[in-house]
């Protein structure tokens, strides 16, 4: 999208890329369907970013999610919206979205070169010799230092006024996001923020979970409490997996973790939110009821998943051979707590390897808001997840880098 916008705006646009192929982070989001943006209004746009909200006010003002679909529908590709405002396209193959950044790069005049690997971004002294004095552009800006272009692996030099910086966290580095941009960043004087995966598993303490993996449970309320203090509650589906938990609750949760540096934290999952303590204790105590005298185990799979059922019981100390009609008030109080209120001890959360965003990156302290140009280098700019911005799931980090992406290559030098 920056060298698009680029080139629309006039510049001669040089597109490197690392891969074989562009696009191949993009082919395997939304599990390979590619959820491209959000549909939502500008204020719930806003509500779903996590870090620096207010510093992507310019970017998506100047390409919104509306015109984010008129884009991609002009360059061929279809869209649909789905479920919670979610835009995938028609086909569900995200191989359709990287077909019409392909078309819109060709339509602009990009240049793309594949295989390119760049090693370092040349900077100089904002200052040249002439008759002994400095650049008067350079005292009017206040940039001390310039961006002169960019060196590859195959130490060719190619030289440019702008160097857009689109590379990406470090997350899923199989697909070329190898903290490249971040490392240039820091080299040349830029703030870092601390890196973390975010939109990722969670790993427990309790080890109990591994013996449910597979389970997935729909119409649950997780709270995520950091130092006993409810950060996140939302109701949806989430997975019991061999370490922990995952599923769009979780990832959710895990980006309010990486917003906090603290590690007090818990998960509370009610696994009947449509029924108070008072009403699922009657509901209890009808199943109990018409169990009579079978076995509680027998009577649990018409509340709980049968593996579910049994694991609550367990954990309540709640005899599963016990007969129905014999469950004591304190026992059915147990059991109503675990199902209402169970609890989980977050240890961590899985590696950049499973997650899906990195939270963190160049500080946008040293990033211009209203043009993506570093405040550090004259003629740098930055776009997408290697700044310090993130969002929730549901196509709002993408929007966010076609919105930075699109402004860093339009911006009126």
């Amino acid at each position: 999208m920056a060298a698009v916008s680029a080139a629309l705006s006039g510049d001669e646009t040089v597109l490197l890329e690392k891969n074989e192929k562009i696009g191949k982070k993009l082919f395997i989001t939304g599990k390979g369907r590619c959820n491209v943006t959000n549909a939502c209004t500008r204020d719930e746009f806003f509500e779903n970013i996590v870090s620096n909200s207010k510093f992507l006010y310019s970017a998506f003002s100047n390409f919104n999610n509306e015109d984010l679909i008129k884009f991609i529908e002009d360059n061929g590709t279809m869209l649909k919206t789905e479920r919670g405002n979610r835009v995938f396209p028609v086909s569900d193959h995200s191989s359709d979205i990287i077909k019409a950044l392909n078309n819109a790069l060709k339509n602009s005049g990009v240049k793309v070169r594949l295989n390119t690997s760049v090693k370092d971004i040349l900077i100089e002294n904002n200052i040249f010799e002439s008759n002994g004095e400095e650049d008067d552009n350079s005292k009017k800006s206040g940039y001390s230092k310039k961006v002169s272009g960019v060196v590859t692996d195959s130490k060719e030099k190619i030289f440019a006024d702008k160097v857009i910086i689109a590379t990406g966290g470090i997350s899923y580095k199989s697909t070329g996001s190898t903290g490249d941009g971040l490392r240039w960043a820091g080299e040349s004087g830029h703030r870092i923020s601390s890196l973390k995966p975010a939109l990722v598993p969670l790993e427990t303490k309790e080890k109990w979970p591994s013996e449910l993996t597979g389970l997935s449970l729909k119409n649950v309320t997780l709270s995520l409490l950091i130092k006993d203090k409810v950060k996140y509650k939302e109701m949806g589906e989430m997975l019991f997996t061999h370490f922990g938990i995952s599923g769009p609750l979780v990832l959710t949760a895990s980006s309010v973790l990486a917003a906090s540096d603290e590690w007090d934290v818990k998960v509370l999952i009610d696994l009947k939110p449509a029924l108070s303590d008072d009403e699922f204790d009657a509901r209890l105590i009808r199943e109990l009821k018409e169990g009579n005298k079978k076995e509680l185990k027998n009577i649990l799979g018409n509340i709980y998943p049968v593996k579910l059922g049994f694991k609550i019981c367990e954990l309540a100390n709640v005899d599963i051979y016990g007969k129905c009609n014999e469950i004591t008030k304190e026992e059915r109080k147990r059991i109503l707590d675990m199902t209402k209120r169970l609890p989980l001890s977050i240890k961590g959360t899985r590696d950049y390897d499973e997650a899906i965003i990195t939270h963190g990156g160049v500080s946008v302290k040293d990033i211009n808001p209203k043009t993506m140009e570093s405040k550090v280098v004259s003629g740098l700019f930055f776009a997408g997840e290697v700044m310090d911005v993130d969002a929730f799931t549901g196509g709002f980090n993408l929007q966010i880098a076609f919105s930075s992406g699109y402004l860093a290559g339009t911006h009126e030098y």
